[in-house]
């Protein structure tokens, strides 16, 4: 008979692979750079995670036998924006003063004649300023009233029919959102990600993700905020950069029930912002 074979009691931890290195072109477009970017994080969040477990089994005893844990729940979208994008780059493309945004399939531009008009007077400085630089639409009608924030100009009057979801545009002096004598030239001069949040982010929000993300553009790399929160039952996803003293705003907006349906679209419009 032959002699037992004596196997060890806890299995050899398993040897962590290196992280997958994730290879980025500096021509791809910001979208891809972002996406990219946050791939990256989830796959080097995850090696660390496995590196980890390993060092803790060379230290412990064999585990003695467990029931499986209950399946986690999935999150919740909006909670995160990490594999919360979706490729735009079929999308048709708008391009404004400076600017270029990706706009969902099927949504109407609703940019209102005077909109076009504003600021093409005879009063020189005295000029009304215009409202909005792009303004977008789903294609269903629904009146409700939305008031975020005056920074983000995203009122709906009672004879306007606003509609469900909504992407606009907006560009506004820097010096009127801090007060400074010097010209902002990046983001980062109306303060770090949290000291911004005062600027973009009206007061009582509930914040649900937000982010610094770094793009290369042709001459530099750029650096863009980006912040997810709901406000009076409505969900605002939005992307802001600074250029040559101007700061650019891109709000995608929905109701809070509906955001679930399309926070990937919405979110994804709101990133795909792009100075030209």
């Amino acid at each position: 008979m032959a002699p037992a074979a004596l196997l060890p009691l806890a299995p050899s931890p398993p040897h962590p692979s290196p992280p997958r290195r994730i290879h980025c072109r500096c021509g791809a477009s910001r979208r891809g750079f972002t996406i990219h970017t946050a791939i990256a994080i989830a796959s080097t969040s995850a090696t660390a995670a496995r590196a980890g477990a390993a060092a803790a089994a060379d230290e412990l005893p064999a585990p003695s036998p467990q029931p499986p844990p209950p399946p986690t729940p999935a999150p919740k979208p909006g909670g995160s924006m990490l594999g919360g994008l979706v490729n735009t780059r079929s999308w048709p493309q708008h391009y404004g003063s400076g600017f270029s945004i990706r706009v969902p399939p099927s949504f109407e531009d609703i940019l209102e004649p005077e909109d076009y008009n504003a600021g093409m007077t005879y009063y020189g400085d005295k000029a009304k300023p215009r409202a909005y630089e792009a303004r977008f639409a789903s294609p269903d009608r629904v009146a409700f009233l939305l008031n975020v924030s005056h920074v983000l100009n995203l009122e709906c009057s009672a004879a306007l029919l606003c509609r469900d979801e909504l992407v606009s545009v907006v560009i506004k002096p820097s010096n009127q959102l801090k007060i400074t004598f010097l010209e902002a030239k990046d983001i980062t001069d109306l303060g770090t990600l949290k000291e911004a949040s005062k600027i973009f982010v009206p007061a009582g929000a509930k914040v649900y993700a937000a982010r610094t993300i770094k793009v290369k553009d042709e001459e530099d790399i750029r650096t863009y905020y980006f912040y997810e929160f709901g406000l009076n039952k409505q969900h605002v996803a939005l992307m802001a950069t600074v250029n040559s003293g101007k700061t650019y705003i891109a709000a995608a907006t929905a109701p809070q029930a509906k955001w679930d349906d399309d926070s990937v679209k919405l979110r994804s419009a709101a990133v795909s912002l792009t100075l030209s």
